[in-house]
């Protein structure tokens, strides 16, 4: 029997054949297990950010003369110097020159705003703080705005990997100097120093210098 051909070949069909079902039978629960992962994912996600806005929540009260703002990309702002009198703001197409320092919810300095350096940032085309990139875009020329971030709105779980630490909230202080088109930011930088600058590209890296 040991030689029959037939039950050779059954034998090895009926392997085959286990074998593929319980491999099918294995895949399913990694997906279940997958869709899981993400559903606690998300959930954990939400309560951090509440815990943070909750951070910042508690520092907001303890200064109650400065009237912070809750804007609607969950972030909070404060005027220290507003301009009334202009009323456009930076837009895409447009390089804005600012200056800012970075604290954590203690006050204490991370990154003051001579570390940083004076920054020159083609609006929506840069790759800067998330919360930056939409508050810039709410300042008029010369006025200086304190920010609250969430991590989400800031560096993120992985910080900047030097000295933003993972999951941190920040409070930043910004000041827009100027702002002008590209086209004539363009034409200055030509004009001073008498050579033909080449186009922008659409995405540019920030000369933001946390991550560089």
């Amino acid at each position: 029997m040991k030689n029959n051909p037939l039950f050779v070949l059954l034998f090895v069909f009926a392997i085959c054949f286990t074998g593929c079902k319980q491999h099918q039978e294995a895949r399913r629960p990694i997906s279940q297990a997958s869709g899981t992962f993400m559903k606690k994912s998300a959930e954990r996600n939400k309560k951090l950010i509440a815990s943070e806005e909750d951070q910042i929540q508690v520092v907001i009260k303890k200064n109650p003369k400065a009237k912070f703002i809750a804007s609607a990309k969950g972030y909070w702002y404060s005027y220290e110097i507003i301009n009334t009198l202009d009323t456009i703001t930076p837009k895409k197409g447009d390089v804005a020159f600012f200056d800012y320092e970075i604290k954590n919810l203690k006050g204490t300095v991370i990154y003051s705003q001579l570390e940083l350096k004076p920054q020159i940032y083609y609006v929506d085309k840069q790759n800067i703080m998330m919360g930056l990139r939409d508050g810039i875009k709410l300042m008029h020329k010369k006025e200086k705005i304190n920010f609250f971030f969430t991590s989400q709105m800031g560096y993120g779980y992985h910080g900047d990997n030097k000295k933003i630490g993972t999951n941190q909230p920040l409070f930043c202080t910004v000041t827009l100097r100027d702002f002008m088109s590209e086209d004539e930011y363009k034409k200055q930088t030509e004009a001073k120093s008498g050579v033909v600058t080449k186009e922008p590209i659409a995405q540019i890296k920030s000369k933001d210098t946390l991550t560089n």
